[in-house]
């Protein structure tokens, strides 16, 4: 469906592109991957015809329609969020705008009054043959699965964040129904209930689809095909990306064994050369192996990776409670966020704290670091605790017109310039980069800057709110390395499975009832609650009826005699049930707990449990 033939660019002296060529399917789902830098949004550009090349061609499938979103979008209106929704069904926009024209042409009385009333009929005509109830239904599911509430909707755009208004984009392009769309980073705005929506969403969905995203969940669940882009050239692997890091680290370490080869048949040549140059009997095979010399396409190594290596300079050791929460409440205006939160947090912990959409993460991270006043219950930290936080929003936290060793250095005053320099190195800063102004950073970067901060500040607890935005996966990498590496304790949120599941100890889960804890990564924390929920719905049992003494005794039920075709119907009933159960357990594995996904298969568990009960009775009784 897209064919890209030999595309060269070239920007501010930096080659982007050499020869880069694909072939994309309509109904492919692909992952484009690559290093910060390496021209992922910009080839996405040029696939939607915003980004002009120096060469090179891309066509598209006649008849075709395409939907870009951009990751730097800016939505302003003054519509509400479901009108500003509704939109994206272009056709009908402009037929209400054409009929709220010419309303406001009639109510001049006009000299054209009959050729208006003649344009008036045929718009309302038009209109009448589009279920506009349904279009409307639509996008008010798409805006409700992205964590809108249905109150929300008659708000204006004007009054959101770029977050949420970013959600609004990418709705308004769901609902365009292209044939394939282009994602630059779909995910950056979403939490973890809006994701996993967005990911089954996906997962249904009729299209094909390129998507740059910094989420390897995501990439493994979603994409059959990786189109990797590397220092100006493109590689397509087939297979998720799991399977594209292996294929990757087998074809460097090939590459790497070619290159050794070459070098030593480089170098012997090369020393030939030198020995019989001067000679006038061997001049002639001299000169002949220079020639070959000269041909020879030099094979090139892919930049080394930096030593990661994280020596954190000593910390004093807290006591073994660090934190202690107890019956924390917090509510806005009449609005409860949550109430009756208690949990400790004990020395060494890697503690990740998981809630639904609007439960109030962030704000039990304000509390907890004194940006709000505490309102109910008690917040104590342990003894010896030296905590630092890190804010979702770094370009808040940092100096912009300072450079990155500028930052730091203000900021970890007992930490040496060599110390700086060894941390900025294995968050991919080089020695030049150092010296940037963080203003022109990018926002990964800046998120890199504000993690090493927070790092090389001496502190025994850090309070860690979405420490992976912006980050694409190699960062993250690093990230989990540090954090991994780190002695002391740390209570963090973040929105990304994997990362969550690479770096939790331990998970509290915040509801708007107060807190939970559980022991272990995420993984084990979802198959507990899977656990949770088999005991509940095995133990559930009817409340008994009270007796009333006054009343008669109940009648004895007259036996239902089955016949054998009932009895048989009976127990493939059982048996399909029991496959549903086991089916709808193994099922909970893949779900979020609190997404709508979630409840929906726990409700169903509840109920295929009690049927079964059931049948299981009425055949029982059919054996008696």
């Amino acid at each position: 469906m897209i064919n890209g033939s030999n595309i060269c660019l070239e920007m501010i002296d930096q080659v982007i592109f050499n020869d880069v060529s694909f072939v994309f399917d309509q109904h492919q789902r692909i992952g484009l991957v690559g290093r910060n830098g390496s021209g992922k949004s910009t080839l996405l550009k040029v696939i939607a015809g915003q980004q002009q090349i120096d060469s090179g061609s891309v066509s598209i499938q006649k008849g075709k329609t395409i939907a870009y979103l951009s990751q730097d979008v800016v939505l302003q209106s003054d519509k509400s969020i479901v009108e500003e929704t509704y939109t994206a069904f272009a056709y009908v926009a402009d037929l209400l705008e054409d009929q709220k024209a010419i309303e406001a042409q009639l109510d001049t009385n006009p000299d054209d009054l009959d050729e208006l009333l003649e344009r008036y009929a045929i718009v309302c005509e038009k209109l009448l043959h589009v279920d506009q109830e349904a279009m409307r239904a639509e996008a008010k599911k798409v805006l409700m699965g992205l964590g809108f509430k249905p109150e929300q909707l008659d708000l204006p755009v004007a009054n959101l964040s770029v977050g949420w208004k970013m959600r609004i984009v990418l709705a308004k392009l769901l609902l365009q129904k292209a044939d394939f769309y282009l994602f630059d980073e779909p995910t950056n705005h979403l939490d973890i209930v809006a994701k996993e929506w967005f990911l089954q969403f996906l997962k249904r969905a009729p299209f094909g689809f390129v998507l740059v995203c910094h989420d390897r969940y995501f990439l493994n669940q979603l994409c059959q095909v990786i189109f990797a882009l590397e220092r100006g050239q493109g590689k397509l692997y087939v297979g998720d990306y799991n399977h594209y890091e292996t294929q990757k680290a087998h074809d460097e370490a090939l590459l790497e064994m070619q290159y050794k080869n070459q070098q030593k048949d480089i170098k012997q040549k090369q020393e030939f050369i030198d020995r019989f140059k001067a000679k006038a009997s061997k001049a002639t095979v001299a000169q002949s192996m220079v020639k070959k010399l000269e041909k020879i396409e030099r094979i090139e190594l892919p930049p080394a990776q930096p030593d990661i290596n994280f020596n954190f300079p000593p910390i004093q050791q807290a006591g073994s409670v660090v934190l202690t929460l107890e019956n924390v409440a917090h509510s806005f205006g009449e609005k409860q966020i949550f109430k009756n939160v208690s949990f400790e947090v004990q020395r060494g912990k890697k503690i990740a704290l998981v809630a639904a959409n609007g439960v109030g993460k962030t704000t039990l991270f304000n509390l907890i670091a004194q940006k709000l006043p505490l309102q109910t219950g008690a917040i104590t930290v342990g003894y010896n605790v030296h905590y630092t936080v890190f804010d979702q929003d770094q370009t808040a936290s940092l100096m912009l017109n300072k450079t990155i060793l500028e930052n730091i250095t203000e900021s970890c005053p007992k930490a040496t310039e060599q110390k700086i320099r060894a941390f900025a190195g294995s968050f991919l800063f080089t020695k030049d980069s150092i010296n940037k102004k963080v203003g022109v950073l990018s926002g990964g970067e800046k998120n890199r800057v504000g993690m090493i901060k927070v790092l090389l500040q001496n502190a025994n607890l850090l309070l860690l709110d979405e420490p992976t935005n912006h980050l694409d996966i190699q960062s993250k990498d690093i990230l989990l390395t540090a954090l991994n590496a780190y002695p002391g304790t740390i209570l963090f949120v973040s929105h990304d499975q994997d990362f969550v599941n690479k770096l939790a100890t331990d998970i509290v889960e915040l509801s708007v009832d107060g807190a939970k804890e559980y022991q272990g990564n995420y993984e084990l924390y979802l198959y507990q609650k899977n656990q949770e929920i088999q005991k509940s719905a095995a133990t559930q049992e009817f409340v008994p009826k009270k007796i009333d003494k006054n009343q008669p005794g109940p009648v004895a039920e007259k036996k239902v005699v089955l016949s054998s075709s009932d009895i048989k119907a009976l127990e493939r009933k059982i048996q399909k049930l029991e496959h549903e159960i086991s089916r709808t357990e193994n099922s909970f594995a893949d779900l979020v707990f609190g997404t709508p996904k979630f409840n929906d298969a726990q409700k169903k568990l509840v109920d295929l449990q009690k049927e079964l009960k059931s049948a299981m009775a009425e055949w029982e009784a059919s054996q008696s």
